[in-house]
């Protein structure tokens, strides 16, 4: 998929509250951040919004915050669609408390949307082992996420519920890809798996 076709919003505007207010964008994991992690597996994108508060990266990136600030992970998202100019045919979605997201499994969940050429579909969706879809590591057609803003406005609405008219492929997680990072026992494990892959 051409890097045009492709734009890519990685929210890291969460308060931390299960971990205290800590800036998770800010935790470290193998010596990169985890801000860094996720812009590492966005890379194929032309474009790359990063909604919440602004700090250095090492790659130029849009920075965008939803109305009102801690608005919700759906708020943030249209706030980083309204932000991608020229709006690409594809957004991937991704929060950056998911740190074993790689370039390898936004690659997956565009092979699943590239693949359906009769009946394309809206986004793939990575999908955990409980089987339960993970709405904020995904790819989605930027004109079904735009049709589906709802006219009241996005404040507080989960993700969820924002895409959950849309038809989207289930990609199930590869190892610990569909983890997330909410509690300090989350935060422990993610360095306890970190040193187990090394």
């Amino acid at each position: 998929m051409p890097h045009t076709d492709l734009g890519a919003i990685v929210l890291t505007g969460g308060t931390g509250a299960r971990l205290g207010g800590v800036d998770k964008a800010g935790l470290v994991l193998g010596g990169l951040s985890l801000l860094a992690r996720a812009l590492a597996a966005v890379d194929a994108a032309g474009q790359v919004v990063v909604v919440g508060e602004r700090t250095e990266t090492a790659r130029t990136v849009t920075w965008a915050r939803e109305q009102p600030a801690g608005g919700g992970p759906a708020a943030g998202v249209l706030a980083g669609l309204d932000a991608l100019a020229p709006r690409p045919l594809w957004v991937c979605v991704l929060a950056v408390d998911m740190p074993w997201v790689t370039a390898a499994t936004v690659g997956r969940l565009l092979d699943a949307v590239s693949r359906r050429v009769t009946d394309p579909p809206d986004g793939a969706v990575l999908l955990d082992d409980g089987g339960t879809p993970q709405t904020l590591a995904a790819v989605y057609r930027s004109a079904a996420l735009q049709a589906a803003r709802p006219a009241a406005g996005a404040h507080n609405l989960s993700l969820r519920s924002l895409v959950g008219g849309l038809g989207l492929v289930e990609v199930p997680a590869v190892g610990n890809e569909a983890r997330d990072v909410d509690t300090p026992a989350d935060l422990e494990a993610m360095h306890v798996l970190h040193e187990a892959d090394q």
